[in-house]
């Protein structure tokens, strides 16, 4: 099976309607999924990332915040065939000794960008988004977007945006010049929905995180799907896996207009 492409807002990127979030990759400690979990060996995320090619899935969603994910991807990536556009995030980075640690400083973002270009053996960075703690509008409101515009100037990045958590500070992005913004949306969380007109109306492109409410939803996956690919605006829904047949699972759910 494959997946038909669709615009990360007005940019050049053409993104699968799912990306394959690579936290379960890389951290397995201070995590909310329903289950405890091993981290995969190399040789089976070489294998997942293989199948996930195979299935139409073109993105792959990372961030400093996921442990060891993006020196992980940075290794193994050149190990399988097909090419995927990466989008990852600044603003929070996590040790499992000392858990989350944010900052949205100038400097603190120019490093990150610079140590994702260097763990994911990259010279350009599809997507970078700023990694919320919650407080959007002042972070926003301090710069924290400025310096992502630049190295975007500079072609260091793609697309820049904001991994949010309020209406008002996606709104804010798309006012400083955000390509594209990833919200939360599921049948039980639904206060961002209104980003979706938002962003359109600044041309910019919606990625959906929690979809499936981290595994803990009961709903139909192919009802979620349905709901959200109705939405031109939407890109890409990330879902977080590394068992290979909810991956296939997954892809299958899939509105039927969108697969290929």
């Amino acid at each position: 099976m494959g997946m038909t492409r669709r615009p990360l807002g007005q940019t050049d990127l053409l993104l699968s309607p799912l990306g394959l979030g690579t936290v379960k990759i890389g951290r397995n400690t201070d995590v909310k999924y329903p289950e405890g979990f091993e981290l995969p060996s190399d040789q089976a995320v070489v294998d997942l990332l293989k199948l996930a090619a195979s299935l139409g899935i073109n993105c792959l969603d990372t961030a400093p915040a996921y442990g060891e994910s993006e020196k992980r991807l940075g290794e193994l990536l050149p190990h399988i065939d097909e090419s995927f556009h990466l989008i990852t995030k600044v603003g929070e980075s996590y040790s499992k000794d000392t858990g989350s640690h944010y900052d949205f400083s100038e400097k603190a973002i120019i490093q990150s960008v610079e140590r994702s270009l260097k763990r994911l053996n990259r010279d350009r960075l599809d997507v970078v988004l700023l990694h919320s703690d919650g407080h959007d509008v002042e972070h926003l409101q301090a710069g924290a977007l400025n310096p992502l515009i630049q190295a975007r100037d500079e072609g260091l990045i793609t697309a820049v945006g904001l991994s949010g958590k309020t209406i008002e500070g996606g709104r804010l992005a798309l006012e400083q010049g955000a390509n594209c913004l990833m919200i939360t949306l599921n049948p039980e969380q639904q206060d961002e929905r209104p980003l979706i007109a938002d962003a359109e109306q600044f041309g910019a492109g919606i990625l959906i995180k929690k979809a499936l409410g981290s595994g803990h939803l009961i709903t139909s996956m192919s009802d979620i799907f349905h709901a959200l690919f109705v939405h031109s605006q939407i890109t890409s829904a990330i879902i977080g896996t590394i068992n290979p047949v909810h991956l296939q699972d997954n892809c299958r759910a899939l509105p039927a207009e969108i697969q290929t």
